[in-house]
């Protein structure tokens, strides 16, 4: 993804009032270049924050270009008075990234309300307290698990490997760790129940 600014202006230059300014203008007109604007100065941001949260590079882009398309279609509906442009943009992506991890099963937490409030950040994904919380209970309920299973959780979970390297590591087909990791995952969901601190 090659982004330029082909007006000469730094993408730095904007402020929060700039970017809700554009935002408006792109609801109120549809300008092509007022998105391209928005899209130059968001979409490598977005892109760290995806890559921040666990995505690959290839999700990363896929969900920024996603991200962008609701933007397009949705900026009529943006309201500065109610949020800022970075706001606004954050919450869809944020929203977009929730809605992918939940249709891939790669969830550990029972409470999707706790990932609407824990996702909220542009620069981390979880609450030191909540991840700290998360991880001790993992631990507890881990040995509880098949070895296989319970290696690729802790190689996603505690070393952040995504599923085509825990493959390449384990020497597995990607199909194999995908299966492995779902099943580990709605056994680890049940074993947390039970699991006190």
């Amino acid at each position: 993804m090659q982004l330029q600014n082909n007006d000469g202006e730094s993408e730095n230059s904007l402020t929060s009032a700039d970017l809700s300014a554009l935002l408006q203008s792109l609801g109120q007109e549809r300008s092509r270049q007022t998105f391209r604007q928005l899209f130059e100065f968001f979409a490598p941001r977005l892109k760290t924050y995806f890559l921040k949260g666990g995505a690959t590079s290839e999700l990363s882009e896929e969900l920024v270009q996603e991200t962008f398309v609701i933007v397009w279609r949705k900026a009529e509906m943006f309201d500065s008075r109610k949020a800022s442009a970075s706001t606004w943009i954050y919450t869809i992506a944020r929203n977009l990234r929730i809605d992918r991890f939940r249709k891939e099963r790669r969830y550990l937490y029972k409470d999707d309300q706790f990932f609407a409030n824990a996702l909220v950040g542009e620069e981390t994904q979880f609450d030191d307290h909540h991840q700290s919380q998360l991880s001790e209970r993992v631990k507890k309920a881990l040995p509880l698990l098949p070895a296989e299973q319970s290696t690729i959780i802790k190689l996603a979970f505690y070393e952040d490997a995504s599923h085509s390297k825990i493959a390449q590591y384990l020497q597995l087909p990607l199909g194999t760790v995908k299966s492995r990791m779902r099943l580990a995952l709605g056994r680890l969901r049940k074993l947390l129940e039970g699991v006190d601190l």
